[in-house]
């Protein structure tokens, strides 16, 4: 029975929901409420029961106070004749009712809400992350992102649960409280009173400070995991340049941060928990002096001496529970309030409503008055038009910052262009779903980044229904079986199901891009991008695989980047770039005989290498 009670609570709610990844709300409460939604209906049973288990324990300690008025007036000989029902009822209350109740409150919490609440949170947050444009995560750390969604998710949890169940636990316990103490006598309540008020002001001063500081902390926190996230994605680079002590100062500086945070909010925990012992202290003493004064003028029994000191002593031990939770709230609202700013951004690219999906017949790319700065002055890109035709091979030359990347970049719509359009076979790049568009493209760049999974995960990356046969094939092609059928990983696997390591850093560039190259012949797109596809190789691996280059651009429209002219001076068209303009286009042979700055270039290269100078 247990075990379909908890399946049932854990399935409630699919912690893994499909559909479009929206954007949350960037104020608090519609944040939170948004993240809430679909769990109110356990938070509502969890609150009720919480209450009802209150109710039940506050009637307890006042059940307590008249059993010692029973004992205190009945004859033992007759006790259990007279009050024999009431005590089998008490004890069903105990044994039965209160179990049960409790036992239903858990699996709702536990069950129902602690992992699925937080999860489904996680993965609506990434979800839409995920789809970020470019820009975003170059402008932050990826580990201090991935900090904030885990952050976040938890104490979005955390606010809503303590709101719904502790806070309506405690209310239901302190009113029953009250009441009880006013039933035995209303001067009772007094000192609960102001125990009260001394309380509320506890809270008044010390929450915000705390909040200000956990809101201060869940950054500094996330800063912190970003820089140690930094220096071990890019190890290698710390190695090469023996910087280890170096990245130590880097990470205890935001270390120190952190500390000093934590730091301040435990003075003010050392503080707040004296506070709390004073104003406990207070009402013990108050409570139990004023019943045992009222007592000896006969005002209140004995029982209600037992129920007051009782139920002060646990309110002095949920006390401190209280305000710690009370505490946790508003450091988890700081939290949330932090991870909004990372969370509620507006895409900066994105589809237009009712986008439909690229279709490529062709494959014809114009290129019609583009202009392009990336929000700084001065134009990259500046009033550029290009037609390239349907199977056309063009390369792309020019100096260091002509504008090269940023046109690819373009292409692929990594950045919404601020003047002009992109067409593809006819149609606006910016009209098509993005996926479509990237679907239709394949790109082999210098800077070849894998996934850290296995080898096949990583060719058949561009085009996931494709068997392990194909796989195969496509690496034969590149000149990349013999190499991987050799790997081995930390953990025993071989081959094809060998994993590459973070950015595939266990293998070299030229294995890295060999690989690449073999997921961009799987995907076999009908538009091709080369950016340095073959810096990373040596002279004889590149003639090595120059055949399957010639197939994999077979039928294709490719634009090619290289800096080695040598590698593109047999395209059809060259096209060359100065500050973000078309200078020069024609054969090799063309613009050798105009003399102008591609002749230029020609003629400075060594080894086959161009120059690279810096854009004047």
């Amino acid at each position: 029975m247990f075990t379909r009670i908890f399946e049932w609570l854990e399935s409630s709610r699919d912690p893994f929901p499909g559909g479009a990844a929206q954007m949350p709300p960037d104020k608090l409460v519609p944040f939170i409420i948004h993240y809430t939604r679909p769990f109110w209906p356990l938070l509502l049973a969890s609150s009720i029961l919480g209450g009802a288990i209150a109710l039940i324990e506050v009637s307890l300690f006042a059940v307590l106070g008249g059993l010692v008025n029973w004992l205190s007036s009945s004859d033992p000989q007759a006790f259990f004749a007279e009050h024999g029902s009431r005590l089998v009822m008490l004890g069903g209350l105990v044994l039965i009712v209160l179990p049960l109740l409790k036992f239903f409150y858990e699996a709702c919490v536990h069950q129902g809400l602690m992992g699925n609440f937080a999860m489904r949170t996680r993965w609506q947050a990434h979800r839409y992350v995920l789809r970020q444009s470019l820009g975003f995560f170059q402008d932050d750390f990826a580990g201090r992102v991935a900090t904030k969604i885990m952050q976040t998710s938890v104490s979005v949890r955390q606010v809503v649960m303590i709101m719904a169940e502790v806070l309506v636990y405690v209310s239901v316990y302190f009113v029953g409280a009250v009441i009880a103490f006013a039933a035995t006598d209303l001067r009772l309540a007094a000192p609960m009173l102001l125990w009260l008020v001394g309380y509320i002001a506890a809270v008044r001063y010390f929450i915000p400070r705390l909040r200000e500081i956990s809101a201060e902390q869940a950054d500094a926190r996330s800063v912190m995991t970003g820089r140690v996230v930094d220096s071990y994605t890019n190890i290698q680079t710390v190695k090469m340049f023996a910087h280890a002590e170096r990245e130590d100062h880097y990470a205890r500086d935001s270390m120190d941060t952190f500390l000093s945070t934590v730091h301040r909010q435990m003075r003010l925990v050392t503080l707040l928990t004296v506070a709390l012992n004073l104003l406990n202290a207070f009402l013990l003493f108050s409570v139990a002096a004023l019943a045992i004064w009222l007592w000896s003028i006969s005002a209140v029994t004995t029982g209600a001496i037992a129920l007051t000191v009782g139920l002060v002593l646990r309110l002095q031990g949920m006390s401190h529970w209280i305000m710690w939770e009370i505490a946790g709230l508003f450091e988890n609202i700081g939290v949330v309030q932090d991870g909004i700013s990372t969370l509620s951004r507006e895409r900066t690219v994105v589809d237009e409503l009712g986008a439909r999906p690229l279709r490529v017949d062709h494959g014809a790319i114009e290129f019609q008055n583009v202009g392009f700065h990336y929000g700084k002055k001065g134009g990259v890109i500046q009033d550029l038009s290009l037609k390239i035709r349907p199977g056309e091979k063009i390369g792309i030359v020019g100096r260091s910052g002509a504008g090269k990347s940023t046109l690819v970049s373009l292409l692929l719509r990594f950045y919404d262009l601020e003047k002009g359009s992109i067409l593809i076979d006819g149609q606006d790049i910016a009209r098509v779903s993005q996926e479509s568009l990237r679907s239709a493209i394949g790109m082999v760049t210098q800077d070849t980044s894998l996934l850290h999974r296995s080898v096949h995960d990583n060719i058949v990356y561009g085009r996931p229904e494709a068997t392990r046969e194909d796989a195969i094939a496509a690496a034969k092609q590149a000149h990349a079986h013999d190499f991987i059928v050799g790997l081995v990983d930390m953990k025993g696997r071989r081959g094809y199901d060998a994993h590459v390591g973070e950015r595939g850093v266990k293998l070299s560039g030229g294995q890295r891009q060999r690989i690449a190259i073999a997921r961009v012949l799987l995907k076999n797109a009908p538009v091709l991008i080369l950016d340095e596809a073959t810096s990373a190789l040596d002279s004889e691996v590149e003639a090595a695989i120059q055949d399957s280059l010639a197939s994999l651009m077979s039928g294709k429209t490719v634009i090619a980047i290289a800096h080695r002219l040598s590698t593109i001076a047999a395209m059809d068209r060259l096209v060359v770039m100065d500050s973000g303009a078309i200078v020069e286009e024609g054969t090799h042979d063309e613009l050798i005989k105009s003399g102008g700055l591609y002749a230029e270039l020609w003629a400075r290269q060594s080894g086959g290498f161009l120059a690279r100078e810096a854009a004047e």
